[in-house]
């Protein structure tokens, strides 16, 4: 299994239990406020979760390229790896603080931290789309 592969992996378990205690904070709200916690929960789960393991899933299942993997492609996964997480850190941050302190500061990072993400799938993408091939 490739050590990217297995980073996505483990990264994905961590925010599944991360967004599932998340879920049991928010099942055990009783402060109103608690409630701002639920875009961050959702995201955790879809992206940091769901998402990261079908792209650690898919870059190992995936068939190589003929010629084998060409370096430039590896740095792609790596940097799609790190920009999702570095998207899903900043949002988990700012998405609460925009909610509980509406400013610039958190509007502008949560902007970033969407942008992170949209690179990340552009990258994942651009990675995969000569390994989904005919037989």
């Amino acid at each position: 299994m490739p050590s990217l592969t297995r980073w996505f992996i483990k990264s994905a378990l961590v925010y599944l239990v991360a967004s599932l205690l998340i879920g049991v904070v928010l099942a055990a709200d009783t402060l109103a406020a608690l409630s701002t916690l639920m875009p961050t929960y959702l995201h955790l789960f879809m992206v940091g979760w769901v998402t990261q393991m079908i792209f650690g899933v898919a870059y190992w299942v995936f068939p190589r390229r003929a010629n084998a993997e060409l370096p430039g492609c590896e740095r792609l996964v790596l940097l799609s790896y790190l920009a999702l997480n570095a998207g899903l850190i900043g949002r988990a941050v700012a998405e609460p603080m925009l909610l509980f302190r509406p400013g610039r500061l958190w509007a502008g990072m949560l902007i970033v931290s969407a942008l992170f993400q949209w690179l990340a799938a552009l990258a994942f993408a651009a990675n995969m789309w000569t390994r989904v091939k005919e037989r």
